[in-house]
């Protein structure tokens, strides 16, 4: 597969190296974050899914599944752990009483604060070097490399 747009340089081979690298010790710090703070990895995901979620979107489980890209059922057990820790606890829809929604406690709200804090505090030392990747990746101009070339079309004769 070669054509337009299909080569790619050292730079950029490097720019998503350095991208992938920033994301998987941001995610590292994180997960280590949770577990000191005795939560699992995933529940503090489901607290931030909860309290960052879209402004049109409704707090369900269907929505937190595709907010955490997991299947509905294991966001059903993951909300179930949450509500069993006193985390987040689920109420009925006062429009339709059959829709469930979730929403996070006092403790998980005081959980999630922390556990931000310290996040943001990693990201700002993190998001120099994710930013220079990121726009070396989006804002770069094509080098030689990857201009195609014009070639004058030629004609056939009939």
């Amino acid at each position: 597969m070669t054509g337009k747009g299909t080569q790619i340089s050292t730079r950029e081979y490097r720019a998503l190296a350095e991208l992938r690298y920033v994301i998987r010790r941001f995610l590292n710090f994180s997960e280590a974050a949770a577990r000191a703070a005795r939560i699992e990895p995933q529940q503090h995901q489901l607290l931030l899914a909860l309290k960052g979620m879209p402004t049109k979107s409704r707090p369900t489980v269907g929505a937190v599944a595709e907010r955490l890209q997991l299947h509905h059922n294991s966001a059903v057990e993951l909300a179930q752990r949450a509500i069993e820790r006193g985390f987040v606890e689920r109420r009925s829809s006062q429009a339709d009483r059959r829709e469930v929604l979730l929403h996070i406690t006092a403790r998980g709200e005081g959980l999630l604060r922390q556990l931000s804090l310290a996040h943001r505090t990693e990201m700002r030392s993190a998001g120099p070097i994710l930013a220079r990747a990121l726009k070396e990746l989006v804002d770069r101009r094509p080098t030689r490399a990857t201009i195609p070339s014009k070639k004058k079309a030629t004609r056939k004769k009939v």
